[in-house]
């Protein structure tokens, strides 16, 4: 039996602003982290400050990439 490797997302710890949550969804989405950052503006300002609580909770729930 052959085993299926999962991909796994984890925090980034070289494409980081404040907690590498947006660097970690462009490295396991395999896409520009800028387009998330500018998301999780969007959803901030459109919903007066959510997207802070939102990135909160994704930054305590994500694990940091273990190094190697």
């Amino acid at each position: 039996n052959k085993e299926i490797a999962m991909k796994k997302i984890y925090l980034s710890n070289t494409d980081r602003k404040i907690g590498g949550v947006c660097g970690g969804l462009g490295e396991y989405f395999e896409t520009d982290s800028t387009i998330f950052r500018i998301m999780f503006v969007l959803i901030t300002v459109l919903s007066c400050g959510i997207g802070i609580i939102g990135y909160l909770g994704v930054w305590a729930v994500i694990p940091r990439k273990p190094k190697v």
